[in-house]
């Protein structure tokens, strides 16, 4: 073999600091990337809490964290006594909102209206969320579903199917306590069938209530057990805010839309048909979520003139013919709920029971684990 060809030592020995140059500039570049990083975070930080610009941001960030578990975590935000304040002005706002007294009508539906399919699901989507609509073209087939068993709450997928609905989504909110509750408590109350079969008030005289009265026009805002009674009112539960009144909707801007999160919301047009806004969120993506700005704007261009707001995040959910129809955001899946709004072809023959009759409310244990 010829000795030429054959790699010089002096040859071997010059290549090793090449490998040693290399990996210190491969180590010099990543230091530099995360130095890089850790500025940018330093500097959106810095304009994030100090900059007024980032104003809108904060609060923001806040308002979404607040319809979350994880609300404690806002404080870092915009500060603990910022936050409390923050609840306080919804809270506040909230309850203004359901007290212009609601004057729509319930218009006689056309021959071409009647022949539409009772109900009709389409998906909307928009800036970071994807989410459906389910308009139930006949208002007096809603009923107001609740569990069958004492001390725990349902799938509404299970109160579906269990009743012969052919559709259904969650309705009012219920205690929750460190988000593992039962299910079982509903907050304020809740009538079916012109009955009513809890009552959580305590010592209030008047709650935000979601409904239907006998004739199937919506009911929504701020009654008293006195006044919904003399309404007839049937099916409903306590959720806040109302946030369409008259044709008009009382959420003037993004930023009053308390955050983003999973949403579901119910509705009615001029003539009778029954809205049901249902967005998923907490699904980078997929769907982030929305504020209820944008609830708002979809229910008016769908024609609404009254909505009201229900429970929404992880509650949130869709169910046609025995299937989910949206993508709910619980790590733990479909959530156990105490109402659901259930849409029926034949309402006379539900089987809805009080599972509440004869129970007092301030002793139901909300975070009792559910017998299996």
């Amino acid at each position: 073999m010829n000795s030429s060809s054959l790699p010089q030592r002096n040859t071997v020995r010059k290549k090793k600091p090449v490998r040693k140059r290399k990996k210190k500039s491969f180590f010099r570049t990543l230091s530099r990337v995360f130095l890089f990083f850790v500025f940018l975070l330093l500097a959106a930080g810095g304009w994030l809490y100090f900059a007024p610009s980032a104003q809108n941001t904060r609060y923001l960030i806040a308002d979404t964290l607040i319809t979350t578990q994880h609300r404690y975590l806002a404080k870092y935000i915009i500060g603990e006594d910022e936050l409390k304040d923050r609840v306080k002005e919804y809270n506040l706002r909230f309850q203004h909102m359901g007290d212009e007294k609601d004057t729509h009508v319930i218009q006689e539906p056309t021959a071409e209206e009647q022949d539409k399919p009772l109900v009709e699901i389409e998906k909307v989507s928009g800036s970071g969320y994807t989410g459906f609509v389910m308009t139930v073209n006949d208002p007096t087939k809603v009923r107001l579903g609740v569990p069958d068993k004492t001390g725990s709450g349902e799938k509404v997928t299970s109160m579906v199917a269990r009743t012969g609905a052919i559709a259904g989504v969650n309705g009012g909110g219920f205690a929750d306590p460190n988000w593992k509750g039962n299910g079982f408590k509903p907050i304020g109350l809740v009538i079916s069938q012109g009955k009513l079969f809890y009552n959580g008030l305590g010592g209030k005289n008047s709650t935000q209530i979601v409904g239907l009265d006998k004739q199937g026009k919506m009911i929504a805002g701020n009654y008293t057990l006195n006044e919904l009674s003399k309404l007839g009112v049937q099916e409903a539960v306590s959720f806040q805010p109302r946030i369409i009144v008259n044709g008009k909707g009382l959420i003037k801007n993004a930023a009053e839309g308390w955050g983003i999160a999973p949403r579901t919301a119910m509705g009615q047009r001029a003539d009778g048909a029954l809205l049901f806004v249902v967005i998923d969120g907490r699904q980078p993506g997929y769907s982030i979520g929305a504020n209820l700005y944008d609830v708002q704007q979809i229910m008016l261009k769908h024609g609404a003139v009254i909505a009201a707001n229900l429970d929404g995040g992880s509650s949130t959910v869709l169910v046609k013919d025995n299937e989910i129809v949206n993508k709910p955001s619980s790590q733990y899946g479909e959530r156990y709920l105490p109402t659901a709004f259930l849409v029926f072809e034949h309402p006379e023959l539900a089987d809805i029971k009080n599972i509440w009759e004869g129970l007092d409310p301030s002793k139901i244990d909300a975070g009792k684990k559910r017998s299996q």
